[in-house]
């Protein structure tokens, strides 16, 4: 728990959460909404690398009141994609709509996805994220988009999440997100917690194929309630003014890359290259 401190539990109304958050009314907050002609191409961002994201772990789901988080309690970093250092995740949790409707904090071109993960890291150098929150970049948070589809077999919250808490079969990370060669292609920009203290010290990376999941999944997380009883839904904040910010996009290269070394292969396979 010692881990987490620093984000505080704080449901309230966004409009509101100025007020002994002064973080919260600054100029590089988020979330925001991402124009995709006006996101610019940047070579470094190349695929993250995803250290022991295989490794299984039991845990828990809490209700914090504002969200259902899973702490993570082994070692797994992301690092390369242009971050300054290597990153461990600290915990896990989502943002939703209501039955299935708009939800995801991050919009593209004005799309509101039904739902977003949140998998937050924090500079391996730090003990807790508190003191990681008071550097610039000491925050490294990875979205995930939902999209209604079929079911996703580690992903099923049901009527238990009305507790406070409850224990989650064994998983690993990696099930919980496409795999790693669809990860090739995301946002990064530098913003903030999108729940108060507001802190301005995250680097985004916001990945655009997006995670499957049945629509009695989405609507499972409609039965999750706040600490007064009432429907945890619609738990998502709107999206902030980018203010001069650029959002870059690693554009996929590595895929693009793939795709022409398998034409390639194939070409040759068929006896179809040509003499130079």
């Amino acid at each position: 728990a010692q881990k987490n401190k620093g984000l505080v539990d704080h449901p309230g109304v966004p409009e509101k959460w100025t007020v002994g958050n002064e973080d919260c009314g600054g100029k590089s907050q988020s979330p925001v909404n991402i124009v995709t002609r006006k996101a610019v191409r940047e070579e470094r961002l190349t695929p993250l690398e995803f250290k022991n994201y295989q490794h299984t772990f039991k845990t828990v789901m809490t209700n914090t009141g504002h969200s259902v988080q899973v702490n993570i309690p082994i070692i797994s970093a992301i690092s390369g994609g242009d971050l300054s250092t290597t990153y461990k995740a600290v915990q896990l949790h989502m943002h939703w709509g209501k039955d299935g409707g708009p939800g995801s904090e991050h919009t593209i071109d004005g799309e509101q996805y039904p739902m977003e993960l949140h998998i937050v890291h924090m500079k391996n150098k730090y003990a807790d994220l508190a003191t990681a929150l008071r550097d610039p970049e000491g925050v490294a948070v990875l979205g995930f988009f939902y999209e209604v589809l079929f079911l996703n077999p580690y992903l099923y919250v049901a009527s238990k999440s009305r507790n406070v808490s409850f224990s989650l079969p064994s998983i690993s990370l990696a099930q919980l997100i496409p795999p790693e060669r669809k990860l090739t292609s995301y946002y990064r920009y530098q913003g903030s917690l999108t729940t108060p203290p507001c802190s301005e010290s995250v680097v985004w990376t916001v990945f655009e194929t997006p995670i499957p999941l049945s629509m009695d999944q989405m609507k499972a997380f409609s039965m999750v309630q706040f600490h007064d009883s009432k429907s945890m839904v619609n738990n998502f904040r709107p999206v902030q003014p980018l203010n001069g910010r650029l959002v870059y996009h690693s554009g996929g290269a590595a895929l693009l890359v793939s795709s022409a070394l398998l034409a390639a292969a194939l070409t040759t396979a068929l006896g179809l290259s040509q003499p130079n």
